[in-house]
């Protein structure tokens, strides 16, 4: 895939527990030179939004482990809307997916989907997952109105893996992020099913590409 095209798969990514402004600016200027999508913390959107109007801003909701109050998952989503963010990537809540609560996944999916109108990439974290609850947690994904599944927060011990990318797309489109750090892998994973790229190392995996 070419570097024009592939740019616009990838989202650069900034979200360290010590991020910046001047990270995220950092993100933003290589983001918009490159044409590639921004994934920042959401304490930055509403600077982001004016600093990179061009730039289609993602951010995360109840990242990084996905237990926070479903209420406060919904309201952190009506602020990031607010704020001019563009998607949402929303973390699962993966003890209640481990504990076969697979309804009450779907329900606070649902209503953080409900809260805004921006399009729910839902991380579903499968390095903690099995194969059986990486297929519950896309079901519940799929159920609730989601617009896409994610692989990882890239917090966890591994991150994207070509297999949970091809089952994943069995139901929704697939953002396959963590550990995606060069050309060649970015290819694995949009030829396995991927759609999106999420990655800190953008601007290196689209030097990589041929022009």
């Amino acid at each position: 895939m070419y570097r024009d095209e592939l740019a616009a798969h990838i989202d650069h990514t900034v979200l360290g527990p010590e991020t910046t402004w001047t990270d995220t600016k950092r993100v933003l200027d290589e983001a918009a030179e490159h044409e590639m999508n921004a994934c920042i913390p959401p304490c930055y959107v509403a600077e982001a939004a004016q600093y990179a109007p061009d730039v289609t801003l993602a951010t995360v909701i109840g990242f990084p482990h996905g237990q926070n109050a479903p209420a406060a998952k919904r309201e952190e989503a009506v602020v990031a809307d607010e704020d001019g963010a563009d998607e949402l990537d929303v973390v699962i809540n993966v003890g209640r997916l481990k504990s076969l609560e697979t309804g009450t996944v779907q329900e606070e999916l649902a209503g953080v989907v409900a809260a805004t109108p921006l399009p729910v990439k839902v991380i579903i974290e499968t390095a903690l997952l099995s194969d059986d609850e990486k297929h519950a947690a896309c079901e519940a994904a799929e159920a609730a109105g989601a617009d896409m599944v994610k692989t990882s927060t890239g917090f966890a011990d591994s991150g994207a893996m070509v297999a949970d990318v091809e089952l994943m797309s069995e139901y929704l489109p697939v953002k396959a992020s963590g550990g995606v750090g060069s050309y060649e892998d970015a290819m694995a994973m949009l030829d396995a099913g991927a759609e999106r790229i999420g990655a800190s190392s953008g601007v290196e995996i689209l030097e990589g590409a041929p022009e």
